[in-house]
């Protein structure tokens, strides 16, 4: 075993910087790209179990209580709204992702490359997840403020927010719905780096072979 790690990091070590970081950022692309195509249509979000938003925890009870009342239909709608929103608000993510892509060192590169299975996936948080918030948060506004509920809910939530009944980040339902929209990309993103450190040969180019390759 630990002759076939000495192999494995000899041969990474003999892929110049350049190539390390062009077949890192082919990878990464293709990677990001899929994420972002699976969840930037109908039922992105809404029909995978993964990354469907439900309604905050803190205040699930009151979902509860809305379909005790008969208002199931209500609750239903409002859960579809919020994953309607963050199917919306995805495709926004794909020019800032590549931009981060492109801007990528290869230091960078490197430090992703002999780092853990989801190094790239923390790159794309710690460059990414700023601007994205700022891109997300207007379309999904948009998005539910269709639903008359969602305007109701912040009404209760920000009330139960100040008694403590309701965790503050979860009293805008915005805030959650783009904080989980977030979460959702980049589970989904890490689900691709995985896939494609497993099975180089899917990578999408040459560089990207080569470099994954010798990681196995």
């Amino acid at each position: 075993m630990l002759l076939a790690t000495a192999a494995n990091a000899l041969s990474l070590a003999d892929i110049s910087g350049k190539d390390a970081s062009g077949g890192l950022k082919e990878a990464l692309t293709q990677g990001a790209g899929k994420a972002v195509e699976m969840l930037g249509r109908q039922n992105g979000f809404l029909g995978n179990p993964k990354v469907k938003i439900p309604l905050p925890e803190s205040v699930q009870k009151v979902e509860g209580l809305m379909r005790g009342l008969g208002m199931g239909k209500q609750a239903d709608e409002l859960v579809t709204a919020m994953n309607r929103a963050a199917e919306a608000a995805v495709p926004q993510a794909k020019v800032l992702l590549v931009n981060s892509i492109k801007q990528m060192s290869v230091e960078d590169a490197k430090g992703i490359l002999s780092g853990g299975e989801d190094s790239a996936t923390q790159y794309f948080r710690r460059t990414t997840a700023g601007p994205l918030t700022e891109k997300f948060k207007p379309v999904v506004q948009k998005a539910i403020a269709r639903v008359k509920l969602a305007e109701k809910y912040d009404q209760f939530a920000g009330k139960a927010a100040r008694f403590g009944l309701v965790h503050e980040q979860d009293a805008h339902l915005d805030n959650y719905v783009t904080q989980k929209t977030l979460d959702g990309l980049y589970l989904m993103i890490a689900e691709e780096e995985k896939a494609i450190r497993k099975n180089p040969a899917e990578a999408a180019g040459r560089l990207a072979k080569k470099v994954f390759g010798v990681l196995n």
